[in-house]
């Protein structure tokens, strides 16, 4: 009986699956809000977000993108890097190199750890086991420096720091548990040495001295322009991702009618929040049920989920445990249901994506709840 359900739905076309659920998902938007009105909604929201979100979000990146490169021009980076490398072995059993994917990975995104595991000279330090967790490892300080100016930003300072604790407890748990995954799997990796092919980088390149007045200049140019990159990229993201959720956070204006206007929505998921609100509320300290959308944004693109904040505190939900717990979740997380498959792919190991997406799910989700437990205790000091 099993075999034959299977059978017959795998023979429908995955165009007919793609149509329920669209169809299913606008159409109860639709009937609770009015066809033309969550057109309107989502228009406006999407035109809204762009102009006062993403912008000001872009403007962060190009900041951040040329105080990181500065860091790299003039030695900074390696200098966190020596002196975090001690920290690697014992806390995330990963060489002392890895300590440049950390800093690069923060002041960038979660695919710098790509473009460091592709050369001879940082991977040939790695075991099997070690290189391929370098997914989970990078990915958990992803845009990190990106959260953290934009939570100061919105008048939070001691909350985000607090949460970037919380996302590396969250790093180490994920890149362990990977680790414990690959061997599990395939114990012959424990022992097995990474071996890239190809040029290795800075091969048979002659360094360039340049006046500083010009090194200070094409840094700041150079990583304003990467952080214009990442702006632009954060944009399908944050009017697609975001606009749906909000459509799904919010209600109707404040008589109850719905208009067309922008951040008018259905409220679904704070319903579902309300429902499991005790569970959000021991885990993450969550006192209203609406602050279950950036987590779940999170997942997919932490700029998109970045965009909720100035709504959410307009809103008046937002306190300094959420900022805490948004951080820490936000780096932690950092997008990778988008990232994983792409990361691993490229590194030649597609087949453990699944292990690594588990992984990194449990090591948000203890990130978030290790960020709650402090901010209570910093409250209580």
């Amino acid at each position: 009986m099993k075999k034959g359900l299977r059978k017959f739905f795998s023979i429908i076309p995955s165009g007919i699956y793609c149509l329920i659920i669209v169809f299913g998902l606008f159409g109860y938007l639709g009937s609770q809000m009015g066809m033309a009105n969550m057109l309107n909604t989502l228009m406006h929201t999407a035109h809204d977000l762009l102009l006062n979100t993403v912008f000001y979000i872009m403007a962060i990146c190009v900041i951040t993108g040329a105080i990181g490169r500065i860091f790299v021009e003039f030695g900074v980076v390696a200098l966190l890097e020596k002196l975090l490398r001690p920290l690697m072995k014992p806390l995330f059993n990963l060489p002392g190199v890895a300590s440049l994917g950390a800093v690069m990975t923060f002041l960038s995104d979660n695919p710098a750890i790509i473009a460091l595991a592709q050369d001879k000279k940082f991977s040939v330090y790695f075991k099997k086991y070690q290189f391929i967790s370098l997914t989970n490892f990078g990915t958990a300080f992803g845009m990190g420096l990106l959260v953290i100016v934009f939570m100061i930003g919105q008048g939070f300072y001691i909350e985000p720091l607090i949460g970037l604790i919380g996302a590396v407890i969250g790093c180490i748990v994920s890149t362990r548990l990977m680790q414990r995954f690959i061997i599990k799997q395939y114990p012959a990796y424990k022992d097995e040495d990474v071996f890239v092919e190809g040029k290795v980088e800075g091969e048979n390149e002659e360094a360039v001295e340049k006046p500083m007045f010009q090194r200070i200049l094409d840094s700041l140019l150079d990583g304003g322009r990467t952080g214009v990159d990442v702006g632009l990229a954060i944009i399908p993201g944050v009017l697609i991702i975001s606009t749906l959720v909000m459509l799904l956070t919010f209600g109707p204006d404040n008589s109850g009618a719905y208009t067309g206007a922008a951040y008018e929505g259905v409220g679904l998921l704070p319903w579902i929040g309300g429902k499991l609100g005790f569970v959000f509320d021991w885990l993450f300290g969550f006192k209203d049920p609406h602050l279950i959308a950036f987590p779940i944004t999170a997942l997919g693109a932490v700029g998109a989920a970045l965009g909720l904040i100035p709504n959410f505190m307009e809103a008046g939900w937002i306190d300094g445990n959420a900022i805490t717990v948004f951080t820490a979740i936000g780096m932690c997380w950092s997008g990778y249901l988008s990232t994983h498959t792409a990361m691993l792919d490229t590194l030649g190991f597609r087949k453990l994506t699944s292990k690594a997406i588990l992984a990194h799910t449990i090591g948000g989700l203890v990130a978030a709840f290790t960020a709650h437990w402090a901010f209570v205790l910093y409250s209580l000091i």
